[in-house]
């Protein structure tokens, strides 16, 4: 942890009480003058009740003998008829009027009991759904306490954006975790970074993403040399300095290159073997099937028009570089599971993008002309989730845009009662669709895969 010494003081907390306390006291008010005007309402000399008694009383006055007999018993049972409809009317009136004071007093009483709740705790939470969140304690790390802020605009700025201070952006979920984020922000300011990489991407995993920046320079490869040049990096293997190994079990990229003969279980487990075997051959040829191929995908489009795309869990990146030859442009997000997949898809000349599924893609909407992702999109994503990412993907593509979806994994009987549901409510039209079982074990396990290409409407 830095030292007191090395770094400004922490920003005190502001605590923003009186906007929620000012609120919840204004709706008490409002309660109480609605119960005094309910009572001044039915107490009054002008309710229907009260009309109803004294053209009674005028009705029954001897002074009126000029009135036949009969006359005056049928008005008098006419208008008694109508007042008993009119006390029937009333009684239900009063009824409802009842059960909106006792549920106004219910209310008042919440109300109070919440007030003193503020009262004594001034960060309280004023709603059920804040208090879910775990508020941050006073005593945290003065360098998280730096990286969450808040931090106070300069002059002239705060038109901008609608506010005279700066949030930096941190994942919700970061404040379930904080001893992890705690820990993950103890280190030297200004110095050199923790070997943490492994120990960050879990809390990533868990939501807090993005994490909060940091103040130290991450370690950097001994003996480090320049990748090959392009188009010659796009097939070949990195150099064993480009970088550092602490988080891996293997310790040199051949090691990673013959893990496909290895004992283990990995991600993506031959990914890294880009010179022979299917790797090489991925997206070169169609099988009519569940296998697309490139040129096929590129030709359902006008010819140079689809030029930049985003390639979802894209291992070490071979789909955009088969992209690159082709003049298209594909970020390829993924994450460093048993392996330095960014690295080496940096070396390849490509550009990688460490984020997880769950992250919002940091792109605007309608700008990429193709979204590609083979296996990440699976039955292992919640269904909201998933449906929450569909849509993101839909936001982020162009009209007429592609969705690459490339063996989506899944068991039988979810296939039609939940993703081709799922699918059709996104509201892509299907180019192409196709459902096969999974090869190895389909049959015996009732595992499928999905490959479809989608376009989002023009209109």
């Amino acid at each position: 942890m830095g030292s007191m010494d090395d770094s400004p003081p922490p920003p005190r907390k502001s605590s923003d009480t009186t906007s929620p306390v000012k609120s919840m006291l204004k709706v008490l008010l409002l309660i109480v003058t609605t119960n005094i005007l309910t009572i001044y309402l039915l107490s009054s000399p002008s309710s229907p009740s009260s009309l109803n008694l004294q053209s009674h009383l005028l009705l029954s006055n001897p002074t009126t003998s000029s009135i036949s007999t009969t006359t005056i018993t049928t008005s008098l049972l006419l208008d008694l008829n109508a007042t008993r409809h009119l006390l029937a009317a009333a009684q239900i009136q009063i009824s409802e009027l009842t059960r909106r004071l006792k549920l106004s007093n219910s209310l008042s009483e919440s109300l109070l009991s919440e007030l003193g709740r503020h009262a004594n705790n001034p960060n309280a939470a004023s709603d059920d759904a804040a208090q879910v969140v775990a508020a941050w304690p006073e005593d945290i790390p003065p360098e998280l306490n730096l990286a969450i802020g808040p931090h106070a605009l300069p002059l002239g700025y705060s038109p901008n954006i609608g506010a005279d201070k700066l949030y930096p952006p941190l994942g919700l979920a970061c404040q379930h975790y904080q001893e992890e984020v705690f820990k993950y922000m103890t280190y030297k300011t200004y110095g050199e970074c923790p070997s943490d990489d492994v120990f960050a991407q879990r809390l990533m995993l868990k939501g807090c993403e993005p994490l909060p920046r940091r103040r130290c320079r991450p370690k950097s490869p001994v003996g480090y040399t320049h990748p090959a040049p392009l188009p010659e990096s796009l097939w070949s293997i990195p150099s064993d300095t480009s970088i550092v190994w602490d988080p891996y079990t293997c310790k040199n990229y051949t090691c990673l290159v013959n893990r496909n003969s290895a004992s283990g279980s990995y991600d993506c487990k031959d990914c890294f073997d880009i010179l022979r075997g299917r790797e090489r051959a991925r997206w070169t040829f169609d099988s009519g099937g569940l296998d697309y191929g490139i040129d096929g995908v590129l030709r359902t489009r006008p010819e140079g028009t689809v030029r930049i795309g985003l390639d979802l869990g894209g291992g070490t990146g071979t789909f955009a570089a088969r992209m690159r030859e082709r003049n298209v442009t594909v970020v390829t997000s993924t994450m460093n599971f048993d392996g330095p997949f960014n690295s080496f898809i940096a070396s390849r000349g490509l550009v990688p993008m460490h984020v997880s599924i769950a992250h919002r893609l940091p792109f605007f909407e309608g700008t990429l002309d193709i979204v590609h992702s083979m296996h990440v999109l699976s039955n292992w994503i919640p269904d909201t989730v998933l449906e929450f990412a569909l849509f993101d993907i839909y936001r982020v593509l162009r009209p007429g845009g592609l969705f690459w979806l490339d063996h989506f994994f899944c068991l039988g009987d979810q296939l039609n009662a939940t993703y081709v549901p799922m699918f059709d409510r996104i509201g892509f039209n299907k180019l192409r669709w196709n459902a096969g079982r999974k090869l190895d074990r389909g049959i015996e396990k009732n595992e499928w895969y999905i490959s479809a290409l989608l376009e989002k409407p023009m209109t």
